[in-house]
């Protein structure tokens, strides 16, 4: 499709594609940063984009000027990139999807996608995402991991999707994987709701710990861990300034240990499950995305 634009084809080895958006799918800027962290990490190469000019409303994701060398002009337009490296210690390579939300012709974009991934072998699709729920900050991110296909629930031991209600381009990119009979996985780790503003390195992490179980594949996230270590500082020193966030927090924390102390599962299931009980609780008041099948 020319609306793929293709600088090259390069030649992997059982690929698993990673795609991830800004936009309504990346509370906190987790997903994004733990994409971006992964491609610069694994030094990740790009090879092709998506034109953006028939799947973007200008007007509401509006393209940056930047001055190159304080003189030069610039047009930064919203992009859909695609880079790929080889995997850590493995025999796989990777493809690294990374950009923002289209506002227009999700079907066709989702399409052009799907295309591309068929058409370099990809065995594997796996979507990050983050979302806003109410979770301490103080506590690991808890990540949900969900499939469709029940060969693949059955294969990798995730949770089936139930999710119904309004979704993103995540969910129509699964869609479409689904109908291209290529298998996918949706990773979502939740962000606190009342800091939303401020980039979690803490669900970065967990969706990159996540993924490296996943595929079986080490990940340093060493240095996503120290960016954690002052975001939680940074947010517990905001957050005792304000009496009534300070209590509401601690009431999460005793939420969370509470589940965690009565429960025979692993702790990061046992997160999950209360995450979810808590966005049944909000998710149609607050119209955040759920923590998985979308």
């Amino acid at each position: 499709m020319s609306e793929l634009r293709l600088e090259r084809r390069p030649v992997l080895r059982r690929p698993v594609l990673v795609a991830s958006f800004r936009g309504w799918n990346d509370g906190g800027q987790g997903a994004s940063m733990a994409t971006a962290y992964l491609a610069r990490s694994w030094r990740a190469e790009r090879f092709a984009d998506v034109d953006p000019e028939l799947f973007f409303d200008f007007q509401s994701t509006r393209p940056h000027v930047a001055l190159v060398e304080g003189t030069v002009r610039r047009i930064d337009w919203p992009e859909n990139a695609f880079h790929h490296a080889p995997l850590p210690r493995s025999d796989r390579d990777a493809v690294l999807l990374l950009g923002t939300e289209p506002s227009l012709r999700w079907r066709t974009f989702a399409g052009l996608v799907t295309g591309l991934a068929a058409d370099l072998g990809v065995e594997l699709v796996v979507t990050l995402g983050s979302l806003l729920a109410d979770v301490p900050h103080t506590r690991p991110a808890p990540v949900t991991a969900s499939a469709s296909d029940p060969s693949v629930i059955e294969e990798l031991g995730l949770q089936p999707s139930r999710y119904e209600g309004p979704t993103g381009m995540v969910g129509v990119l699964h869609d479409a994987c689904a109908a291209a009979g290529l298998p996918s996985v949706s990773l979502w780790a939740a962000v606190p709701h009342y800091v939303s503003f401020t980039p979690s390195p803490r669900a970065a992490k967990a969706l990159c710990d996540r993924l490296a179980a996943l595929l079986d594949v080490p990940i340093d996230t060493s240095e996503l861990e120290e960016a954690s270590e002052a975001y939680v500082q940074q947010v517990s020193e905001a957050v005792a300034a304000d009496a009534e966030t300070a209590a509401y927090v601690e009431e999460l924390e005793s939420r969370v240990d509470e589940v965690v102390a009565e429960s025979d599962l692993p702790s990061g299931d046992a997160l999950a499950a209360e995450l979810a009980r808590f966005l049944r609780e909000h998710d149609e008041e607050e119209g955040r995305p759920p923590a998985s099948g979308m």
